[in-house]
């Protein structure tokens, strides 16, 4: 059963905001008749370890002002305890309570966002149980073995595959291993069982009982197709859905194996963008997806990086500053699958937590005045990539251009520019000269405010005469101009 995402739903509450968030353009003229400048985007953003009651409040304040579209949360079942990050991927029992908030803050953040305009999306942990091989006792205070957890699953309910050592996956080229063996030591669910199939859909159930809009099936690529299917199958017409499969070179088990069930999270796009940005043309990131070893555009999740890919180093991260400031606004500039911003904390250790309190809580996230790509934020510290300058301008621009199709598109060494129809136009200059040049757009004739240069008192400006349009872009810089934005 293919379940649609739920763009439609929040279109509709797009509309009711319209005179909600006019007021920050208020100052600024709107384009000729066309997209409404405060459209919601499709974008969403992962608040990777953020309480609920922090989520609520950036939905308030960023998210839906922004014109985001969707948040992602982490997993919010209870988990097992400790201060690293991974905890909240060992899940003890699926009760909505863990180090991020309770059933009850979780449901009153899904009614806050939803208040302003923006869908929840949640983290959803089925195709396992915990690593530990000595009993112990959930966040919530519910007991649990590795192979027993009680009112849930017991011994029977779990994979014991006898291919591989220790019962671990070994060799990512035998699909049963990756599909039937233990990762990292996770009791591995026999997902294949109709017992097992019906707890995880109560537990689907029960989220979307509070109001969750879309999730996130992680490790997907662990369990086989028809099993993600089995689970999903009964969840209401229009759940998102997005899958976790990690697409390796040469493996038998690939994320188009998964497209029945909904959309996957396309690595080899942040691969891409890593390849493109960290030695190569930015000009490159545009034909990300065209060729073979993507999935359809409709089918793809798109992101700069994820919790996991910025600690294993295998695409760019906050720490390339800027870099991967650029390389947000290729994404949210192109056409290719549904752009994921990630937002995160500040790390030297790989398994490092959030900051928590001293009954292991974790805090609420708080952003600096002015967070951005040249800022250093110390180990714990939030760094807020969702609030950078360059990519809410650009989630606001992507909001603007809508499905407007990729035209003028115009490369030089170091530099790309690409034009959104009528609507907008970006340039990108990742190299170590100041880019001047007059390009072609589709922009109708007048004045545009630059959205990613913004200045105190006005905006840095750029006039179209006749199809043409002089640009002048600083060294490792961008500029983008739209229709909601006119001088």
């Amino acid at each position: 059963m293919t379940h649609p995402t739920s763009r439609a739903r929040r279109d509709l509450r797009a509309a009711a905001l319209v005179l909600a968030i006019a007021a920050p353009l208020a100052a600024c003229s709107t384009g000729p008749s066309g997209p409404d400048p405060d459209a919601r985007s499709d974008v969403g953003v992962q608040l990777f370890q953020w309480t609920w009651d922090a989520i609520a409040t950036e939905c308030t304040e960023r998210l839906g002002p922004a014109g985001y579209g969707w948040v992602l949360t982490s997993p919010p079942q209870e988990h097992v305890l400790g201060e690293q990050w991974w905890t909240a991927y060992q899940p003890v029992s699926h009760r909505v309570e863990s180090r991020l908030g309770t059933r009850e803050e979780f449901a009153a953040m899904v009614a806050t966002c939803h208040d302003a305009g923006v869908d929840v999306w949640a983290d959803a942990v089925l195709n396992h149980m915990t690593g530990q091989d000595d009993p112990g006792t959930g966040w919530a205070g519910s007991t649990y073995a590795h192979y027993s957890y009680p009112d849930l699953f017991a011994d029977g309910d779990f994979h014991h595959c006898g291919l591989a050592a220790g019962d671990d996956i070994q060799d990512y080229q035998d699909a049963a291993q990756v599909q039937t063996c233990e990762l990292v030591n996770l009791a591995d669910l026999a997902t294949e069982t109709p017992r097992v199939r019906a707890t995880l859909t109560a537990y689907l159930e029960d989220l979307l009982s509070l109001g969750v809009d879309g999730l996130r099936i992680d490790a997907a690529k662990h369990m086989a197709p028809a099993d993600v299917a089995a689970v999903l199958a009964p969840l209401p017409e229009g759940t998102g859905v997005v899958q976790e499969v990690i697409r390796g070179a040469g493996e038998p088990v690939t994320p188009e194996q998964y497209l029945g069930n909904g959309p996957v999270f396309e690595f080899a796009y942040a691969d891409g963008l890593a390849g493109t940005l960290g030695g190569g043309s930015p000009s490159v990131a545009l034909d990300l997806g065209t060729g073979p070893g993507f999935v359809p555009s409709d089918d793809a999740y798109v992101f700069v990086d994820n919790h996991d890919t910025e600690r294993n180093g295998s695409t760019l991260s906050s720490a390339d500053g800027v870099t991967y400031a650029l390389a947000n606004v290729l994404m949210l500039a192109g056409t290719y699958g549904t752009p994921t911003v990630y937002s995160g904390y500040a790390f030297s250790d790989r398994d490092a937590g959030p900051a928590q309190d001293a009954d292991g809580n974790v805090l609420d996230a708080t952003c600096d005045d002015a967070p951005g790509p040249a800022a250093a934020p110390a180990d714990g510290t939030w760094v807020c990539q969702h609030r950078w300058p360059q990519v809410e301008a650009m989630v606001r621009f992507r909001a603007v251009a809508g499905d407007a199709p990729l035209v003028d598109v115009w490369s030089q060494g170091d530099a790309v520019a690409l034009g959104r129809g009528e609507r907008g136009l970006v340039v990108v200059n990742a190299g170590d000269e100041v880019l001047r040049t007059t390009l072609a757009t589709h922009l109708p004739d007048g004045e545009y405010c630059d959205v990613l240069a913004p200045e105190p008192d006005g905006c840095a400006v750029a006039r179209v005469d006749d199809g043409r349009v002089t640009v002048e872009v600083p060294a490792g810089g961008a500029s983008a101009w739209h229709v909601g934005r006119i001088s």
